[in-house]
C-alpha cells in the first residue's frame, strides 16, 4: 500500500503545473493522515520551490511540519541559497537546524550555508563549526570553504590555506582555487595554480581565461585560448565570449574573424551573447562593416545588442551612425529602453562630432524621458563635450552643478580641451585638481609641468620636476600593438627589450628621412 502511494504521489506530482494542484495533493495526503511524513513533506517542499517557484508557500509547509529532519531542511535551505536575495533567510533556517535538538548539519548543508555568509566573521564562524561538527575533511565542504574565503576581502589566504591542506583535490576545487586568485587580479599565480591541475575541464580553461581578459591580460588569454583548442579541449559559449573580449582589446581582428569560422563550423548556439561578443571584438579592431552585418543577423536584439552597435560607431566617430542606430532602436517597437550604457555611447558620439547641441539634448533627455540619474561617466562625457568645443564658462558650471565629487575623467576631459584651445589658467586649474586626486601619478606631474612650461613658469617645472623624482612618480608608458602572422607584437616608449629593436629603429630612421626628402622635394 505505501509503495502504491508513493508512486500515486510521485506521478501526481509530475502532473502538477499550478500551485492549487500541490495544494489539492497535500489536502489529499492530510485526509490520509500522511500530511507529516518526511517523505511526502520533502517532496512537496522541494517541488513547490524548485518547480513552481514558490518559495512562500514551501517554507509554509515546511514551519507547519512539527519536527522537520535534516532532509527537510537540506531541501528548504537549498531552495533559498539558489537566490543571493535570500542569502539572510538561508543563515536564518540555518541556525534553527543548529538550535534543534533532532537535526543536525551533514555535508550537503554548510556548502549552502558557507554560500550565504556575507563576510569574514560569518565564513570564520562557520568553519569553527564545521570543525565541531566532524566535517573538515569532507571534498565538498572543503571546496565551499575555498570558494567562500576567496570571494571575501583578504580572505584569499584564508583560502589558500584551506587548499593546501586538501587531502583530495579534484577539478572543482582546483577550479574554484584559479577563480579566487583571478578575482583579486593575481593572475600569474592563476596560471600557477592551472598548470598543478591533474586534469581539466571546460569550467577550469573559462575560470582562467574570463580572468585574464577581466584583469587586462589580453594576449595570455588569447594564448590560452589557443592552447585550449590546441589540447582539443571543446571552447563553450563562455570561452569564446572571453576570447573575442580579449581580440577586441588588442586588435586581433584576423584571431576574431577565426573565431567567428569556429563557432560556425562547430555547431554553436549563435545567441546573443555570442553576437554582442562579435559586435564588439569587429567594432574595437574597425571592421565597422562586418559588426553592422553581425549585428543585423541577430533575430533577439536586446539591450545589449544595441548598445554595442552604438558603442562601435561611437568609438570610430562616425556620430551620425551612431544616432541613427539610437533612433532605430527606440522606434523598433521592440519593448526595449535605452539606460545608462546607451547614452554613454550617445555623449561619446557627439563629442567626436561636435555635436554640442545635440548632446546636451541627449542629456536632458536621459532624465527627463527615462528616468536615469547622471553618472560621473555622463558628466566627463559632457565636460568632454563642451571642452573640445571651447565651451568652458558652460563646462565649467556642469562641473560645479555635478551631484558628486568630480573624478580624474571629468578633469581630465576639461585638461584635454583646455590644452586644445589653449586656455592655460584652466588648464593648471584642473591638473591641479588631478594631482590632488592621485599625487603619486607621474603623468599629472608632467601634464602640470608642461602647463608651466608654456606659461613661462620655469622655477615651477623644475621644482615639479624634482618632486616627482624625489617621489619615484613616473608616467605609464605609452604602449601600441601590431598583430603579424596571427601574433601580437607590443612596444612600449622607450622599451628596448625586443631583440629586434635595433632593426626597428634603423628602419623607422629611414622612414624619417624618408619623409623629410620628400618634403624637401616639394
Amino acid at each position: 500500500m505505501k509503495r502504491n502511494l508513493n508512486e500515486h504521489v510521485l506521478e501526481t506530482l509530475s502532473k502538477c503545473n499550478h500551485l492549487n494542484h500541490l495544494k489539492q495533493l497535500q489536502g489529499y495526503l492530510t485526509a490520509l493522515g500522511h500530511a507529516h511524513t518526511h517523505f511526502y513533506a520533502f517532496k512537496l517542499i522541494r517541488f513547490c520551490a524548485l518547480t513552481l517557484s514558490d518559495l512562500s508557500y514551501a517554507r509554509l509547509i515546511f514551519h507547519h511540519h512539527p519536527s522537520p529532519n535534516t532532509h527537510l531542511f537540506t531541501a528548504i535551505i537549498t531552495a533559498y541559497a539558489a537566490h543571493p536575495a535570500n542569502y539572510p533567510s538561508v543563515l536564518i533556517l540555518f541556525r534553527r537546524m543548529l538550535r534543534s535538538q533532532t537535526t543536525r548539519p551533514n555535508q550537503f548543508i554548510f556548502p549552502h550555508a558557507l554560500k550565504a555568509c556575507p563576510d569574514s566573521c560569518a565564513v570564520d564562524s562557520l568553519h569553527a563549526q564545521i570543525v565541531k561538527s566532524g566535517f573538515l575533511f569532507y571534498p565538498v565542504v572543503q571546496t565551499a570553504l575555498v570558494d567562500s574565503y576567496s570571494k571575501i576581502s583578504g580572505g584569499l589566504p584564508d583560502a589558500k590555506k584551506v587548499f593546501d591542506e586538501m587531502s583530495e583535490r579534484n577539478v572543482v576545487s582546483f577550479t574554484v582555487m584559479v577563480s579566487g586568485f583571478a578575482r583579486v587580479g593575481d593572475v600569474e599565480s592563476a596560471v600557477r595554480v592551472f598548470d598543478e591541475m591533474p586534469e581539466r575541464d571546460v569550467p577550469s580553461w573559462n575560470a582562467l581565461i574570463s580572468g585574464c581578459a577581466q584583469n587586462g591580460a589580453f594576449t595570455q588569454g588569447i594564448e590560452l585560448f589557443r592552447r585550449m583548442v590546441w589540447e582539443r579541449n571543446m571552447p563553450n559559449g563562455v570561452t569564446v565570449v572571453c576570447a573575442l573580449s580579449a581580440c577586441g582589446h588588442t586588435g586581433m581582428l584576423q584571431l576574431g574573424r577565426w573565431i567567428h569560422g569556429y563557432v560556425y563550423k562547430n555547431g554553436f548556439v549563435f545567441d546573443s551573447f555570442v553576437s554582442n561578443a562579435l559586435v564588439d571584438m569587429y567594432g574595437k579592431c574597425g571592421s565597422l562593416g562586418k559588426a553592422r552585418k553581425v549585428f543585423g543577423m541577430n533575430p533577439e536584439k536586446g539591450l545589449t545588442s544595441w548598445n554595442s552597435m552604438i558603442n562601435c560607431f561611437a568609438l570610430h566617430g562616425q556620430s551620425e551612425s551612431a544616432i541613427a542606430i539610437f533612433e532605430q532602436m527606440v522606434g523598433s517597437g521592440g519593448g526595449v529602453r535605452p539606460d545608462e550604457v546607451t547614452f554613454i555611447g550617445l555623449l561619446n558620439a557627439c563629442t567626436h562630432g561636435g555635436l554640442v547641441e545635440q548632446g546636451y539634448r541627449y542629456f536632458e533627455m536621459m532624465g527627463r524621458e527615462y528616468g536615469i540619474e547622471p553618472r560621473i561617466e555622463h558628466y566627463g562625457c559632457l565636460i568632454d563635450l563642451l571642452g573640445r568645443a571651447g565651451r568652458f564658462d558652460e563646462a565649467m558650471e556642469v562641473v560645479n552643478g555635478m551631484s558628486m565629487e568630480p573624478d580624474e575623467v571629468v578633469w581630465g576631459s576639461l585638461l584635454n580641451g583646455c590644452k586644445v584651445h589653449g586656455r592655460t589658467d584652466l588648464a593648471e586649474f584642473a591638473a591641479k585638481k588631478l594631482l590632488e586626486i592621485d599625487p603619486h601619478n607621474g603623468g599629472y606631474g608632467i601634464m602640470l609641468a608642461n602647463v608651466y612650461g608654456e606659461l613661462g613658469q620655469w622655477d615651477e617645472v623644475r621644482n615639479l620636476r624634482r618632486t616627482l623624482k624625489q617621489q619615484k612618480s613616473y608616467k605609464v608608458p605609452g604602449c601600441s600593438w601590431i598583430e603579424v602572422d596571427d601574433q601580437v607584437h607590443q612596444f612600449y616608449s622607450l622599451d628596448k627589450s625586443n631583440p629586434k629593436i635595433e632593426e626597428l629603429y634603423g628602419l623607422l630612421e629611414s622612414l624619417v628621412g624618408f619623409k623629410n626628402e620628400v618634403v624637401v622635394d616639394l
